[in-house]
């Protein structure tokens, strides 16, 4: 629903394909019916009640922080990942400069309310502050993505994504919703960023067309992408932290979810073709 909160859309957001206002209006719709119709389906397969353990009511509630200022730095966390896409749409400078300023500003206020605090045990304190934060990111993810983009860097320098692209192109005819759908399909078995990252050195910016910025391919990639990781567990960061928490197997998740999911992809599919063939570009 927004270019800022999964990798690929970022990515396209930064090599300047979409918009964030051509993405909102145009694939809202479409993954909204994604959503609800795999969640209809659900509805009369997952039965139950949802309970809530002491243990974890009281992990909660566990602060050094009040009510107001938890809520003070999650309205300052959502307000400011609303606040990225407009900053790039003002300044023009890359999203990861919005990002860092969010960061900022978060950092200084949480420093605010801990220097604050005089009841405190230091060490607890500490441990959740930015600068411990900080100290424990993945670089290895950070090194791996790193990785993939200079080996797709090298493959578009050496012409193989392009003859790759016209290769797809004359295979299907140049039906981008094909193409796109075969690439969500994909991405459900093979890491998505890669994916992404390839489509954008296979495919040239035009200046109109499918392929224009907020053309309907780069919409359609963005949401192919994002939604067809979905159709296997291991497809998505979120499936694989689900199979670790939840113990959630492979087999169950492709047994009984796995249709669910192609269903909903499909339809916000079909549901961008509709939108582009009756209303056309909002």
């Amino acid at each position: 629903l927004s270019p800022i909160v999964y990798v690929n859309t970022i990515m396209l957001l930064n090599k300047g394909v979409i918009t964030a206002a051509g993405v909102i209006t145009q694939i809202f719709i479409p993954s909204l019916v994604s959503m609800l119709i795999p969640a209809y389906i659900l509805s009369f397969y997952l039965k139950g009640e949802l309970t809530f353990t002491p243990t974890q009511a009281k992990s909660m509630a566990a602060s050094e922080l009040t009510t107001g200022q938890r809520k003070t730095v999650f309205f300052l966390g959502v307000g400011g990942l609303i606040f990225v896409p407009i900053f790039k749409s003002i300044t023009h400078l890359p999203p990861f400069v919005g990002i860092l300023l969010v960061l900022g500003v978060l950092w200084t206020v949480t420093e605010i309310f801990y220097s604050n605090l005089k009841e405190v045990e230091e060490k607890g304190a500490m441990q959740k502050r930015v600068t411990n934060l900080l100290a424990r990111i993945d670089i290895s993810t950070i090194l791996f993505f790193l990785g993939i983009l200079m080996a797709v860097a090298c493959l578009e320098t050496i012409g193989a994504l392009t003859l790759l692209g016209e290769s797809l192109n004359e295979a299907f005819s140049g039906n981008y919703y094909v193409i796109n759908g075969i690439i969500g399909v994909l991405s459900s078995i093979v890491d998505n960023v890669p994916l992404v990252a390839g489509c954008m050195g296979m495919y040239p910016v035009t200046p109109d067309g499918a392929m224009a910025i907020d053309g309907i391919f780069w919409q359609l990639l963005a949401y192919c992408a994002g939604v067809g990781g979905s159709m296997l567990i291991i497809g998505s960061a979120a499936g694989v932290v689900v199979m670790g928490l939840e113990k959630i197997t492979f087999g169950w998740y492709m047994k009984r979810i796995t249709w669910i999911a192609f269903v909903g992809y499909i339809a916000g599919i079909l549901c961008y073709w509709l939108q582009c063939a009756i209303v056309g570009k909002f």
